[in-house]
């Protein structure tokens, strides 16, 4: 999953794109989260179709991966 582009629906079918990048390859201006993250350790290991559970600053929230690209 490494530098993949990962395309999650939430649970009001709200569509968001992340690429899963290294620490020091990590900035916040992008569309990049980083590898150690809360988000990416959740995808890690997950398929298309999966669900995954996230805790975020508003709580836990799930996810639905829609699409992994490389």
């Amino acid at each position: 999953y490494f530098g993949a582009w990962v395309t999650l629906v939430d649970e009001t079918d709200q569509q968001c794109r992340y690429r899963i990048l290294g620490a020091d390859e990590f900035d916040r201006d992008s569309d990049g989260i980083s590898v150690d993250s809360p988000m990416a350790r959740a995808l890690l290991g997950r398929a298309v179709d999966d669900e995954v559970q996230v805790r975020t600053p508003q709580g836990e929230k799930t996810f639905w991966i829609e699409k992994i690209d490389y």
